[in-house]
This record gives structure tokens, sequence and C-alpha cells, in this order.
């Protein structure tokens, strides 16, 4: 039992800690509890981890409060303790809540990750609008989301609505704003589907013109993600679910490269 304690906080939850840290752009009160047994951590499997964390940046996505839960996960712990970094050899799933507050949402919007998504979803939505419009936006919606600009992008969180808008500008034409407001709903865990859209005038307005031919749109979150809930509530958004977590290419083939030198000694 001392040794597996040592093991864990001498080698793995440092290593562990440190992998996570360089995963984010920032993060606050991070919380890292690991559980695992002697035979399993000399194979280098731990049977779980629990994470908990405020105010996490991944990839310019901020993050509010997180929870997460990671089991059966495989690294390279002979590698780890001779000073190697760590490394995942096997994807596995991380269960979880993630909870993101208004503020943190719209800061989150000004990430790459985020900005073109909401340029091709915003021209999606102009080209629909197409037929009921006055064809001043007609040159916009034939361009192609690398040739257009997002400007001020905003989101309101509601009860059961979201409220976006934002401003696309090309280099030569006269800047559109755009502002939606529409309800969402779940569907087999990784489709997110627009619930009664309406395009509004501006972003306070009580009432605009129906998207009927975009309800029920769907966006597909990938097959790696799989929610149970998502809630919309005034000023924050919260989602319970799983996402696979996958190892950098090429680690699990170096890990078996290591194992293959020091394979005689590791039998002994």
């Amino acid at each position: 039992m001392s040794n597996q304690s040592r093991l864990i906080s001498m080698v793995l939850s440092p290593a562990v800690g440190l992998w996570l840290r360089s995963q984010l752009e920032h993060v606050e009160d991070l919380q890292l509890t690991i559980e695992a047994g002697d035979r399993q951590l000399l194979s280098g499997c731990i049977s779980r981890v629990v994470v908990s964390a405020r105010n996490a940046v991944y990839r310019g996505l901020h993050l509010s409060q997180v929870s997460l839960v990671g089991e059966q996960i495989r690294t390279n712990l002979a590698q780890v303790v001779r000073g190697k970094p760590l490394r995942l050899l096997k994807a596995f799933p991380i269960a979880g809540n993630v909870l993101l507050y208004e503020a943190d949402l719209n800061r989150s919007l000004q990430a790459p990750l985020l900005a073109q998504g909401v340029i091709e979803f915003l021209l999606t939505l102009l080209r629909a609008d197409g037929d009921q419009s006055d064809g001043e936006n007609d040159e916009l919606a034939q361009r192609t989301p690398q040739e257009i600009r997002l400007q001020d992008p905003k989101v309101i969180l509601g009860d059961g609505l979201v409220t976006l808008s934002a401003t696309l500008a090309t280099v030569s034409g006269q800047p559109t704003s755009v502002v939606i407001r529409t309800g969402l709903r779940l569907s087999n865990g990784n489709q997110l589907h627009l619930d009664r859209p309406h395009l509004l005038p501006h972003a306070n307005a009580r009432q605009g013109f129906p998207l009927r031919d975009l309800d029920g749109f769907a966006f597909d979150l990938g097959s790696e993600v799989a929610l149970q809930t998502l809630s919309l509530q005034a000023g924050q958004i919260s989602c319970q679910g799983q996402i696979m977590v996958t190892p950098e290419e090429g680690a699990g083939e170096n890990f078996k490269e290591g194992v293959k030198e020091e394979g005689p000694k590791d039998k002994g």
C-alpha cells in the first residue's frame, strides 16, 4: 500500500496533472484523484481518474465548471517512471458534467474553433432565407466561409432559448448583421437540432420572422460525443454525457517498440 501510494503521488499524479495542463491554455482549481492497484499500475492501466476544474480554457473554448470521470485508461507508465512524458495508448470514454456561463460562452466565440462554425451556420441561415429577402444578402450568401470575417458575435442565454447575433463582413461587400433566436433539442446523443428558429430585427426584439426551413436543422457533434442532457437556462448552459478521448497518432506504436526492447527484463 505504501509503494502504491508513493507511485501514484510521486510519479503518476504529477505526470497526469502535467499532461492535463499541457492540453489546456488556462485552468483554475484543478483537482485530480487517481484510483489504481499495484498490478494495474505496473501494466500501465489506471482504473479510474476523477477530474474537476474551474475556468478551464481548451483551444479557446472557455468552460466555467468541469467534472469528469475516466475509467480503464492505458498509459506508458513504464516510460513515465524513467522520466518520459505521459502518453495515452488506447481510446477511452470520459463521462461528466460541463457548465458554461454566458460570459464564458461569449469569450469562446472569439476562438477559431467556434468562429468558423458560427460563420458557416449564419451563411446557411442567409441561404435558407434567400427566397424571402430582397436580394441585398445574395452576394454574401454566395461567399465561402473562408472569405468572411466574423465581427461582434454575441450570445444571450434564456430559459430554453439562445439568441445569437453577429456581423458578417467581406473585403469588398457591405457588412451584414444577423440575429437568430432558437430553442435547442438533442437527439441520438450527438445531434443538436434548432427548435422553432426565428430571424430577428435586433437581439432584444420580442418577435421575428419564423425560419421554417431551418426548424429541426441538425448540427453533428461527432461520433465521439454522446450527450445525455442539454439544459438552457438564463445566463448558462449545462450538459451531461460522454466523450471518447483518443491517443496521439503513433503513441501506441512508440510504446510497443519500447516494450519490445525491454522484453526480457520485463518478463523477469
